[in-house]
This record gives structure tokens, C-alpha cells and sequence, in this order.
């Protein structure tokens, strides 16, 4: 008679943070024996890449309110309904041992109907502030697992444990790469990651901060800046006639060659950036993405500034003059980014998807 592997269900929203420790904990799963099933919504089934992609997808119906219409709102509640219906039946059927939700409306349903079944829940928060989806499960949880080592608005009484943020392995191996050795050369590497929702204001002020720098900085800069996908040839040309080396693409197929070469990196700061960037050993300017709810980039980037790893620019502050300022006291100062390497990857967990897994196998 076969023996069957017992069942691990997660369920997660289709955005990057979201998805990125999901993937990364279903692989650690996996390893160690486990059968693991996704729970999403429409949007994502069948339409993920690595581990998720080829794992059961099964798709619960759900729907958001934050910030949406009376009329869209009913229908959300009404969809929600129908999906913790659904996910209930698929939970029935499949007994699974635990269900590890990661956020975002599309998780709502499943989530909620592990409670309802009396499933064990755990709640995995990326960021240094909860979502609200989170802050509704957690009182119910049996374990919220942290990114953060301070998280703001968790429900009183809440059993929380710190894992991190699971990354990916190629770039959690950047851990144990000398920094110094990266400034041995003449040239310094700026790496400038804005993603979709931040690059067009990283392309219109950062190649005017680098012409306000004196001649000589600028041949030593040799940049590599994402932006908008068909907007390549535009910030190119916002760089024409400086003296720095420039690579401009909208996606880079080979971030862990960029981080081990990087000097310094400009990001926004979400979850999995901080602590990608905390793994590589790189001193950054983080510029948190003023929209982000609840303002949980700011907090992110907080922790890591703090600790002199990092330094925060508010977007509202920044201007071409001032991150040239920045620059200049960076390029000038290799004992000074040596510093700031070792502050942020002393704050870095290069192996949460272990303790993620830990978590998970000894919540019962």
C-alpha cells in the first residue's frame, strides 16, 4: 500500500512578494518530503513560474474592497463567500496538515476556511508593517512567521517567530562574497533597480544627478539601471554625453552577476529587495514607494538605516543636486561603503526558507 505525503497547502496573491517566499518555501518543502498544493485566485492559476509553476494550481474565487465602490465591494464579499465554500471542500478532501497563507486578498478564502476547519494556520508577513488581509487572520493564526524583526499593527497577543523574508538561493549565496574586493577596482558599479511602479522617476532624476558629478567620478561609474519596458532608448539618451559607462535595460536576466558586481545600489524597498540587498553585502539608497500601503516601504528601509546599512531618500526629497551630494560622499569614501556593507548584511537572514520550514513542521 502506498503511502501518501502528507499535504501542505499554501496560498498567496500574484505579486512578487508574495510569490517569492512561496516559492522559495514549497521548494524547502518539497526537500523535505512534503507534497505542497497552491490556493489562488483566477489571475494566477496556471501562471507561475519555478516551483509554484509546477506544483497542483487550484484557483479560489475572491475579490477586494480596499478602496473600491459600494457596488464592487457586495460582489467582492459575495465572491469571498463562494471561494471560503470552495477552498473549504478542496481542504476537506485533501486533509492537509497546515495551511501558510502569504497575503493579499487572493490568500483571504483559503485562509479563512483553514480557521473555520480548524486547520493550522500560519501567517507569513513580508513586510515591517501588516497587511491589512493579515491583520484579520492573525488573530486567528496559530503562528504569524516575520520578515521583520519589528512589525507594526500585529493583533495583541499574537504568536509571532522571526524567519525573514525567503530569498533566492543564487543571490543568498552572495552572503559569504568578499565586499572589498569590489572596490579594488578603478571602476565602482551603481546598480539603479526601480521596478514597474518606480522606474520612470529613477530614469528622469539619475542620469541628471550623475552629469552634476565632476568628470572624474563619472568615468569611474560604470551604471546598470532597469526602467520601463519600450522607454530603453529615452534614458539612454538622458545619458548621452556623460562619461560614465551605462547599461539600460527594462528587465536583467542576471541579477546575481549584477549584485556580486554592484558597489552600490538605488532601489525602492520592498521586502524582498532589502534582504536581497542585505545578502549581497551592498550599501544602498532606498527610496521607498510613497504609494505603498500604509507607507510599509518607509518601515522597511527604516530598520536597515537605522543600523547605518542604508540611507533613506523620501521621494518628495528627491532631486538631482541632493543624490549627487550622495553620490559624491559615497564614491569618494570606499572605508565608508566597506562600513555600510558590513551594517546591512549583519541584518540579513540568508536562510528563511529554512526557518520558514521549520516553523511549519513544528506548529503541531
Amino acid at each position: 500500500m502506498t503511502k501518501h505525503k502528507k499535504l501542505i497547502v499554501l496560498t498567496a496573491g500574484g505579486t512578487g512578494g508574495h510569490v517569492y517566499p512561496a516559492d522559495a518555501l514549497s521548494c524547502e518543502l518539497e526537500r523535505r518530503g512534503y507534497e505542497v498544493s497552491l490556493f489562488t485566485d483566477f489571475r494566477g492559476l496556471n501562471n507561475y513560474k519555478g516551483k509554484l509553476g509546477e506544483i497542483e494550481n487550484r484557483a479560489i474565487y475572491s475579490g477586494s474592497v480596499v478602496g473600491k465602490s459600494i457596488l464592487t465591494k457586495i460582489i467582492s464579499l459575495f465572491k469571498v463567500g463562494i471561494g471560503v465554500i470552495q477552498a473549504g471542500w478542496y481542504l476537506i478532501q485533501k486533509k492537509p496538515e497546515c495551511v501558510v497563507g502569504f497575503g493579499g486578498y487572493a490568500s483571504f478564502p483559503t485562509a479563512l476556511a483553514a480557521i473555520i476547519l480548524r486547520i493550522p494556520l500560519v501567517i507569513h508577513e513580508q513586510n515591517s508593517v501588516m497587511s491589512r488581509t493579515n491583520r484579520i487572520l492573525a488573530r486567528f493564526a496559530t503562528l504569524v512567521a516575520q520578515s521583520f524583526r519589528q512589525v507594526k499593527n500585529v493583533p495583541a497577543n499574537t504568536k509571532t517567530v522571526l524567519t525573514g523574508m525567503p530569498i533566492r538561493e543564487s543571490i543568498a549565496n552572495l552572503f559569504e562574497c568578499n565586499y572589498q574586493e569590489r572596490l579594488n577596482n578603478n571602476k565602482l558599479v551603481l546598480l539603479v533597480l526601480g521596478g514597474s511602479q518606480g522606474a520612470k522617476i529613477f530614469a528622469e532624476v539619475i542620469p541628471d544627478a550623475i552629469s552634476k558629478l565632476e568628470e572624474g567620478m563619472q568615468k569611474r561609474l560604470v551604471i546598470y539601471q532597469q526602467c520601463r519596458k519600450g522607454e530603453e532608448n529615452i534614458v539612454k539618451e538622458k545619458y548621452e554625453g556623460l562619461n560614465s559607462e551605462v547599461v539600460v535595460k527594462s528587465f536583467f536576466d542576471n541579477m546575481p552577476e549584477l549584485y556580486f558586481k554592484a558597489c552600490l545600489i538605488i532601489s525602492r524597498s520592498g521586502a524582498s529587495s532589502v534582504y536581497e540587498i542585505a545578502a549581497a553585502g551592498l550599501p544602498s539608497i532606498l527610496i521607498p514607494l510613497p504609494t505603498a500601503a500604509d507607507n510599509h516601504q518607509y518601515y522597511n528601509a527604516k530598520g536597515f538605516a537605522d543600523e547605518g546599512g542604508s540611507v533613506i531618500l523620501n521621494q518628495v526629497e528627491l532631486s538631482a543636486d541632493k543624490l549627487a551630494s550622495i553620490l559624491s560622499e559615497y564614491i569618494n569614501n570606499h572605508q565608508m561603503l566597506e562600513d555600510m556593507s558590513n551594517k546591512v548584511k549583519s541584518l540579513a537572514i540568508v536562510d528563511a526558507a529554512v526557518k520558514l520550514a521549520d516553523a511549519v513542521e513544528n506548529i503541531n
